[in-house]
């Protein structure tokens, strides 16, 4: 079922599984195999891929992350292990076919979780992304990488991220997912390595926090999501967001 607004502009190649269409200057998320449904796109149809693919490091093993105790600014914090829907789609990263496909079907790209999978990269880059987590003394890792395309100087970008402690306590983000990162991180990505009017793909849609990201800063953007339940929650999230947006 497509739900439809006065403002979208039709894709030019629409695909046979469109799960909806939001409320944005042009939005279509695909329930589906990402692999299989990029190959339906032309070369370079996109202007910026933005994805975050599993890392192969097993995060979701039996349905749940790490818990544990750490220290943060003087203070200590127990953080329990968060019970999310279990699987195996972390065990590996994807295949070469999907790098293939995703190189061939946008201009530039933003691969987050690329140092666990670096051969699979076409070449090497200076221009990597470094998300500082500021987990403070934590059993987690102090920050994730993102591999590049663009020729540019390595960038942080600091946010706070750990269990019930976020960057901004007076607007926490429910956690939906796994391996979720924050809106406030693809809106500085957007910033920084986005045009007006590019077209954002990302292949692994999960918690949709890209999706309030170009919303909020009107790009228009191709998801994919292959598991039913993870695209009915960020659904629900996103519905949310936006009926908040319309009441100011």
């Amino acid at each position: 079922m497509i739900e439809r607004d006065t403002n979208l502009q039709e894709p030019t190649n629409p695909a046979l599984n469109i799960a909806s269409v939001s409320r944005c200057p042009s939005s279509i998320v695909y329930l589906e195999d990402c692999v299989q449904g990029l190959k339906r796109f032309a070369d370079k149809h996109f202007d910026l891929a933005i994805v975050d693919p599993p890392y192969g490091i097993g995060v979701n093993k039996g349905g749940h992350t790490l818990a544990g105790n750490g220290n943060f600014k003087g203070g200590n914090f127990k953080v329990a292990a968060r019970k999310y829907k279990g699987g195996e789609w972390d065990n590996e990263p994807p295949k070469q076919e999907y790098f293939n496909e995703l190189f061939r079907v946008s201009k530039n790209q933003i691969v987050w979780g690329a140092n666990h999978f670096i051969e699979r990269m076409p070449y090497n880059a200076s221009g990597w992304i470094v998300w500082d987590k500021d987990n403070g003394e934590s059993y987690q890792a102090d920050c994730e990488l993102a591999w590049t395309s663009f020729d540019k100087a390595v960038r942080k970008f600091t946010w706070r991220w750990w269990g019930l402690l976020q960057q901004n306590m007076k607007n926490k983000e429910e956690r939906i997912h796994p391996t979720q990162k924050p809106v406030a991180l693809y809106k500085w990505i957007l910033m920084n390595y986005a045009s007006e009017g590019n077209l954002i793909l990302d292949t692994h849609v999960g918690s949709g926090s890209i999706r309030e990201a170009c919303y909020d800063l009107k790009f228009s953007f191709v998801w994919f999501e292959i598991d039913k339940d993870y695209y009915e929650a960020q659904e629900k999230r996103f519905k949310n967001f936006t009926a908040q947006q319309r009441l100011f």
